[in-house]
């Protein structure tokens, strides 16, 4: 029995659609595959199961057949003590040192390096002064005591750098910032701004009083 003529284009829609939907179909299967598929690669351990040598474990990579190595040359333990104690810790038997560790030595080189770092890490707290009228301050951060007072006038040098290593009140550590040089650096500048305030003509070597003398 033959198809209606008229029946012939709906035979061919229907075909049309069963296409369409099996496309679809074939669509998202494979987005699936593919989404499980890439799920599963993901998951292998290549990184946990790769050679390595675990603490105390002979190995085939080293002449002596140990995963143990020793340590390089100078190498220096996170929490090691160090030998220069006044150096990096500012103490010496645990008070605070008054004046500049060996091997510093005050020179004006030293205090322009500590004018610098200065500028960097302090004035903006500090002020450019140490009068502790610095930017932030203006903005509403708690003020640091001023460094012209009678109690940081008097405090050993040690004092700042310890503050500067350890932090104090409001203000955090800034041993990971500042390496050692450069907080003697900032101590000694800290120092010389606090005697530019108490300052007397007397206080200068006799070459700069007579250049004084010779400027009046």
């Amino acid at each position: 029995m033959s198809l209606r003529r008229d029946a012939l284009p709906r035979v061919q829609s229907l075909a049309h659609e069963d296409r369409f939907w099996f496309i679809r179909y074939s669509a998202l299967c494979s987005l699936c595959l593919g989404g499980l598929l890439f799920f599963l690669v993901s998951c292998r351990q290549d990184m946990y199961n790769q050679p390595k040598a675990k603490p105390y474990s002979e190995s085939n990579f080293f002449r002596n057949g140990t995963s143990a190595r020793p340590l390089p040359a100078h190498t220096v333990e996170y929490h090691q003590a160090r030998e220069n104690e006044p150096y990096y810790t500012g103490l010496t038997n645990g008070l605070l040192v008054a004046q500049l560790p060996a091997p510093l030595a005050l020179t004006p080189e030293l205090l322009e390096r500590g004018r610098e770092r200065y500028d960097i890490h302090c004035a903006v707290c500090h002020g450019l002064t140490g009068e502790g009228n610095g930017e932030v301050v203006q903005r509403g951060f708690p003020a640091p005591p001023t460094y012209h007072n009678q109690r940081l006038r008097q405090a050993p040098l040690g004092h700042f750098y310890d503050v500067i290593t350890n932090g104090y009140g409001v203000m955090y550590p800034y041993a990971s910032r500042v390496a050692p040089n450069d907080r003697w650096a900032i101590a000694a500048y800290i120092r010389a701004l606090q005697l530019s305030r108490e300052a007397r003509v007397t206080d200068l070597p006799p070459n700069e009083q007579k250049k004084l003398e010779e400027e009046q």
